[in-house]
């Protein structure tokens, strides 16, 4: 069984920070780009942070500056540090990653954790 398994939601105040965290779990060989999405509601899911294999980030234009993404090969996870937290980054966050399996690779997402600042 092959599975990202997120947590690390929850609720804050605006200013303040959480961290998320995305592992692969199951029997995988290695792990290629792995990104953070968003989805607010009645929204499209919408790009958040992204980082290679070789460590090359992109973010959001709306986080950038506030939101950190990184990455742990050795425990195969991925990190979402947010700071700054605002009123309008209220949303499910998704981890996904492209997994290497013993034959081939396969793009798989996380069940959602809830991120909700308060005002």
């Amino acid at each position: 069984q092959v599975q990202l398994v997120e947590s690390g939601g929850g609720l804050v105040q605006a200013g303040g920070s959480l961290r998320l965290s995305c592992a692969a779990s199951g029997t995988i060989s290695g792990i290629n780009a792995m990104g953070w999405y968003r989805q607010a509601p009645g929204e499209q899911r919408e790009l958040v942070a992204s980082i290679t294999s070789g460590a090359t980030t992109n973010y959001a234009d709306s986080v950038k500056g506030r939101f950190t993404i990184s990455r742990d090969n050795a425990k195969n996870t991925v990190y979402l540090q947010m700071n700054s937290l605002k009123p309008e980054d209220t949303a499910v966050y998704y981890c996904n990653a492209d997994l290497l399996l013993s034959y081939g690779k396969l793009n798989y997402w996380g069940q959602g954790t809830q991120v909700t600042v308060s005002s």
